[in-house]
């Protein structure tokens, strides 16, 4: 069994910046880890582009649908607090500051249409007067092959598979999670969290 051994003594969350090859922005590449660093648990471990724990998701026993998954930052803190809606037509997530049920901050709601189209997911904001509008996730989420586009149809993050320096593509379960700068790390790893509800089995 691989073992990971990210580096133990950091600050704030520090992402390595990298240029990208399409002739796009300035982004921050994060390492997703389809496992929690918990024996016996599930769940989700990031890391950022210096080797530093970002986030961390763990899910102890039992299926992660039928309660709250706790999206952490490296020393435990919650951040985002995703529940699956229930009682609703198709199938909805709601996403929660912290662990304070009662601030909802975004619903993503699985795209139904009987016209194939890209769009997976559609996400939209729940706080009122809140800056920001809505997003929508289009590609395929099991080949680790989607992007989030904001209400300008600008790309804010998107899910690669992570190739080693020699180009071998690495398994499902470790992918990388590239967020343009000015867009929020947690709320795309929020948005990873349940597309992976959704389309990961």
């Amino acid at each position: 069994m691989a073992k990971v051994h990210p580096n133990a003594a950091h600050g704030p969350l520090e992402m390595a910046v990298v240029r990208e090859e399409d002739g796009g922005g300035a982004a921050a590449v994060l390492t997703v880890w389809q496992k929690s660093l918990l024996f016996g648990c599930s769940g989700f471990t990031v890391f950022d582009g210096q080797g530093n724990l970002a986030f961390r998701v763990d899910v102890y026993g039992g299926d992660a649908a039928a309660g709250a998954l706790v999206l952490m930052d490296s020393s435990g803190t919650p951040l985002l607090t995703l529940r699956r809606k229930k009682l609703s037509l198709g199938e909805t997530w709601m996403i929660f500051n912290g662990e304070d049920a009662a601030d909802t901050v975004y619903s993503v709601k699985r795209h139904v249409s009987l016209r194939q189209g890209k769009a997976i997911a559609h996400v939209t904001p729940r706080r009122r007067g809140g800056a920001g509008g809505g997003y929508e996730i289009e590609g395929l989420y099991a080949r680790r092959n989607c992007k989030v586009y904001d209400e300008g149809r600008r790309v804010v993050a998107e899910v690669r598979r992570k190739e080693t320096v020699g180009g071998v593509a690495l398994g499902e379960d470790v992918f990388r999670l590239v967020v343009e700068l000015d867009f929020d790390a947690c709320l795309a790893m929020a948005f990873v969290i349940v597309l992976d509800q959704m389309f990961g089995r």
